[in-house]
C-alpha cells in the first residue's frame, strides 16, 4: 500500500516519570486499521469515549491529523480508585499520497470508532480501455 504513511510521535512516559507540563501535552496514539481498494482508502480509528465535538480532523499539505479528547467522566457521587488510562487525548498523523482526493474525504464517528473514507483521484483510479475492432 503506497497511499498512506503513518507518523507517530514518541510514546508518552508514565506520569510518575514526567513533569506535569509535558504530561498535559502528551497524547495516546489510537490504533488505526487502513483498507485500500481500487477506488480509495478507508481508515478505522479507535477513539473510545470521544464525542463529535471533541474530535478535530485536518488535512493540510498532504498530511492528515486526527486529534481528539475523550469525555469519560466519573459518575456523580462516585470517586475513581483506579484508572487504567488516565490520559484523555489522542493524536495520530498520516502522510497521504498525491493519488488521494483530499477534497472528497468523508468522516463518521460511531460507538468510539472513526471511519474516514478518502477516495483516489480520478486520474489514479483504474479504468477500462475499450478496444475497437478494425
Amino acid at each position: 500500500m503506497n497511499d498512506i504513511k503513518t507518523t507517530t510521535s514518541a510514546s508518552p512516559q508514565t506520569p510518575a516519570r514526567q513533569d506535569r507540563s509535558s504530561y498535559s501535552d502528551a497524547a495516546l496514539t489510537p490504533p488505526v486499521d487502513v483498507f485500500e481498494d481500487a477506488t480509495g482508502i478507508t481508515l478505522l480509528a479507535d477513539l473510545p469515549g470521544v464525542s463529535r465535538d471533541k474530535l478535530d480532523l485536518q488535512i493540510e499539505a498532504g498530511t492528515l491529523t486526527i486529534e481528539a479528547e475523550s469525555a469519560l467522566a466519573v459518575p456523580e457521587g462516585l470517586q475513581s480508585s483506579h484508572t487504567e488510562v488516565g490520559l484523555a487525548r489522542f493524536r495520530r498523523v498520516f502522510t497521504l499520497s498525491k493519488e488521494l482526493d483530499t477534497d472528497k474525504v468523508s468522516a463518521q464517528l460511531s460507538n468510539g470508532v472513526l471511519t474516514l473514507r478518502i477516495p483516489k483521484a480520478e486520474r489514479a483510479q483504474p479504468r477500462r480501455i475499450e478496444v475497437k475492432a478494425a
